[in-house]
């Protein structure tokens, strides 16, 4: 074989760590940026959060208006654009993402209004309802941190019983040992065998303490907080509704069908019940119905409401009324990070060349490309809301029936993004609208055919099925086929099981379980 050199021209794609860094950035939640946020300030000396009034790095918040006349939506910034600071090698260029012509413009064209009091980037007041009664900011998130924990409120209970100090100590225990539901998800057992794990002598004793505690525990308030399954939990819930009316017959029927196989009860299985609990079929239907106003989860009062809180990421406002109305589409304040770069710590690195520079310069480098990457996050969230609230005006208007057809491919057609750069940021971002708030993932649904020859949205579909539920006679429940006939009633072309697929996404129970509801 005869060697010999030759040389060959190729392309390919290179992830820099910057490009990386902007991908993760843009499918990251508005909780998990939070978190990387800060600990990127804890790594990073050169990155500090602005805290004057008007911040050096980001401009106010961009906002874009969607009109009602099928006009393009266009963003407004402020004319304080982010310029690429300093020191950039050319190695620094736009994410792959964003062409030269696709890169987001941060100067004010004067085509569209500014709110005069848009929050700037990332402000840090929380996000805030208004009282219509007495027109006072109510911090949602502040009433949250104020409940009482389920832990603390039996602790206060167990201080009015008179106990010794094992006694307390072992109901003590089992209380630090409940689930966020209110469940004792361990047995006594392996609570006692975790204590004294070689002393069996003990184990014994423990487990007696626990045995005791464990019914002075079920005794406490809200009644079901203790059980160690589902069946236990109504159970002790009948039971203290029983000591109010001890002469009403329907509790110790509804404990009894409790003892039944649970599936039994799911199912509202009427006839093998009755069969089961030797009692008529219309006392086994009032027994489940005492059992269905039951709380399956007695701690769930008691669980942090902040946890549970969504913060939109787009805030989409009418603006007018009737034909004139058009939507204003701007990013929520309260979610964007206002960081810079620190001045202090930049400028003595400048002014002296010392040991350990070079790495200085690059921890400097990587403030300034994280804070870079943030705001293309932001902007490229809004183009993509601008974009969806364009093509769903009608949703804005009318409600989920008017959702027409939208899939990936349309949006990253008409910005000129990858359709994997729009799944990134429509997952796990949510828009606040006039009728709720909305993962942005919702205004997409695939198509329907309809006798008319045009498309109806799966959304607006599912929206017509929870429609036709609702207004259905309890006694006789529309079936799946008779549902499929009802839309093809309307023009729309959805077969049985297509019908059945959607009710089981709204949770909605079959015919024969929503008769017996």
């Amino acid at each position: 074989m005869k060697q010999g050199l030759s040389l060959r021209v190729s392309q390919h794609l290179a992830l820099t760590p910057q490009l990386q860094q902007s991908i993760r950035l843009l499918q990251l939640s508005t909780l998990e940026l939070a978190q990387e946020v800060q600990q990127m300030l804890d790594e990073n000396p050169f990155l500090e959060v602005q805290l004057d009034d008007v911040p050096e790095e980001f401009g106010p918040a961009p906002e874009a208006r969607a009109s009602n006349d099928g006009e393009p939506v266009e963003a407004a910034h402020d004319s304080a654009a982010f310029e690429t600071p300093a020191g950039s090698t050319a190695n620094d260029a736009e994410p792959a993402e964003f062409s030269s012509e696709e890169a987001p413009s941060w100067e004010g064209d004067g085509t569209t209004e500014t709110v005069a009091d848009d929050g700037e980037w990332g402000g840090e007041a929380p996000a805030a309802r208004r009282n219509n009664n007495t027109d006072e900011e109510v911090d949602a998130t502040e009433l949250a941190r104020g409940d009482e924990s389920l832990q603390s409120w039996l602790h206060r209970q167990a201080l009015s019983l008179r106990l010794s100090e094992l006694d307390r100590a072992a109901l003590r225990y089992l209380i630090e040992s409940l689930n966020d539901d209110g469940y004792l998800e361990d047995t006594i057992e392996s609570l006692a065998a975790g204590l004294a794990p070689e002393d069996a002598e003990q184990q014994e004793e423990l487990v007696h303490r626990f045995t005791v505690a464990l019914r002075l525990l079920q005794s406490l308030d809200p009644p079901g907080v203790g059980a160690r399954s589902l069946t236990e939990c109504l159970m002790l819930q009948l039971k203290t509704l029983q000591e109010f009316k001890p002469s009403d017959e329907v509790y110790p029927l509804a404990i009894r069908v409790c003892k039944q196989p649970i599936d039994l009860l799911a199912k509202r299985d009427v006839k093998r019940l009755a069969q089961l609990c030797g009692d008529t079929e219309p006392r086994v239907r009032s027994a489940i119905s005492l059992i269905t106003r039951l709380e399956p989860k007695p701690g769930r009062r008691f669980i942090d409401v902040e946890r549970n809180v969504i913060v939109p990421d787009v805030i989409v406002t009418a603006v007018g009324r009737g034909a004139r109305t058009t939507f204003r589409v701007q990013l929520n304040p309260d979610v964007m990070p206002r960081l810079r770069v620190q001045d202090v710590y930049a400028g003595a690195l400048k002014a002296h060349r010392g040991e350990g520079h070079q790495a200085l310069q690059q921890r400097l480098q990587e403030a300034r490309w994280f804070i870079k990457n943030i705001q293309q996050r932001f902007d490229t969230i809004l183009r993509v809301s601008s974009a969806i609230v364009e093509r769903q005006r009608n949703f804005f208007i009318h409600g989920e029936l008017a959702m027409r057809p939208l899939v990936l491919r349309e949006i990253a057609d008409e910005l000129g993004l990858h359709e994997s750069t729009i799944s990134r940021v429509t997952t796990a971002k949510y828009m606040s609208t006039p009728f709720g708030t909305f993962e942005l993932k919702y205004f997409f649904g695939s198509a329907l055919g309809t006798e008319t020859g045009g498309n109806a949205s799966s959304t607006a579909v599912r929206a017509l099925i929870k429609q036709f539920v609702a207004a259905e006679d309890t006694s006789k429940p529309l079936s799946d086929s008779q549902v499929s006939e009802m839309l093809k009633e309307q023009g729309i072309e959805c077969a049985r099981r297509t019908v059945a697929k959607y009710r089981e996404a709204l949770r909605i129970a079959p015919a024969n379980l929503r008769k017996a509801l």
